[in-house]
């Protein structure tokens, strides 16, 4: 299989980071493309025509897109366990909090690369670090048990997500007043699957 991806995306960082969790890295390729909304790359397209990363193809099945999608494929495949029965619900709410946060985080660092200095528009660029902010502080004040708990799918989400973070928006400063959620995370990325995959740029 050829997981798609390029190594600074946090939604990419979580899928390979479940491969190191689960012991898939030899069955899957990891195949650098552009992802760039203004021009992706044309495998990439014929895996996802949303063009966005990753995408997962198989050899005897059509590839199949979405980080969630591919995650759950690869924790099924290895019997893995980390989205597990008894709290499925919670484990997912958590993934798709931490999706939220990335997707947000991506925008931001879209709005700034791709587009005219006098054509960004700071309204909505705060207006997406107010959703990361609450959805952080929710994190801070509803879910630390969850993720201090055995580990899943949920917590290797938002371990990825505060990566991102820190990778691309350390100046707005995350950590001030979520000392738990700190960490948590401080600890959280000394985990062997998290220091492989640490984006380098």
């Amino acid at each position: 299989m050829d997981l798609l991806c390029s190594p600074a995306s946090p939604f990419v960082r979580k899928t390979v980071v479940l491969l190191h969790e689960t012991e898939q890295l030899d069955d899957v390729r990891q195949v650098p493309v552009t992802a760039s909304p203004y021009g992706p790359n044309a495998a990439l397209v014929a895996a996802n025509p949303l063009g966005k990363i990753p995408a997962l193809v198989r050899p005897d099945a059509p590839a199949i897109y979405d980080s969630r999608v591919i995650c759950r494929f690869l924790d099924a495949r290895a019997k893995a366990g980390l989205y597990p029965e008894a709290r499925l619900w919670e484990t997912l709410t958590l993934e798709a909090t931490a999706d939220a946060i990335m997707e947000s985080a991506v925008l931001i660092t879209y709005e700034a690369r791709h587009r005219p200095e006098e054509k960004q528009h700071d309204d909505w660029v705060d207006g997406q670090w107010t959703k990361i902010s609450r959805a952080l502080d929710a994190l801070q004040t509803r879910w630390m048990s969850h993720l201090q708990g055995p580990l899943d799918m949920g917590q290797i989400a938002v371990a990825c997500a505060l990566g991102y973070l820190d990778l691309r928006h350390d100046a707005r400063n995350w950590r001030q007043g979520r000392d738990a959620l700190s960490a948590w995370f401080a600890e959280f990325e000394q985990r062997p699957s998290m220091l492989a995959t640490a984006p380098q740029g």
